[in-house]
């Protein structure tokens, strides 16, 4: 049976600062993320199964991301744990912010790498993770595809 590629799309709203950038993003800022979530496999075959012709239910799909990605960045802000923006972060927190500490520079390049890992090891065995596109705003996106990662 031929592989077949699905792609189910997220979208939310988080800050982040580059600390050491030499432009406006070293300010803390946001962004109305889009995150387009591509899989790869063959659609069930089993006539008694109640999944039966799809690869993946977009359902258990978007369960997967939401609880990965979506509900965990939506209206946070991120910040590296490895800079001088920890104080901020921490006093954030004491004032009730929603805020995630990553071991990366938050650009869009480590947060889809970052992405790809936690949705991977979530995915049922049979299906892989094609690509992943994370649109930070109308015309900038960083792409993540599995060929390249071999």
């Amino acid at each position: 049976m031929s592989k077949i590629r699905i792609t189910k799309q997220f979208s939310f709203e988080t800050g982040h600062a580059l600390y050491g950038y030499d432009g406006k993003c070293k300010n803390v800022h946001g962004h109305s993320y889009k995150l387009s979530v591509t899989v790869i496999g063959t659609p069930i075959c089993d006539a008694s199964n109640v999944k039966f012709g799809m690869v993946i239910d977009f359902s258990d799909l978007k369960k997967i991301v939401r609880e990965e990605i979506v509900d965990v960045f939506d209206h946070a802000t991120v910040f590296n744990k490895n800079t001088p923006h920890v104080e901020l972060a921490q006093e954030l927190k004491t004032r009730g912010h929603h805020v995630i500490l990553v071991d990366y520079q938050p650009t869009s390049e480590n947060m889809v790498i970052d992405f790809a890992k936690k949705i991977n090891d979530r995915l049922p065995s049979d299906i892989q993770l094609h690509s992943l596109k994370l649109q930070e705003t109308e015309s900038s996106f960083a792409e993540w595809f599995a060929s390249d990662n071999l």
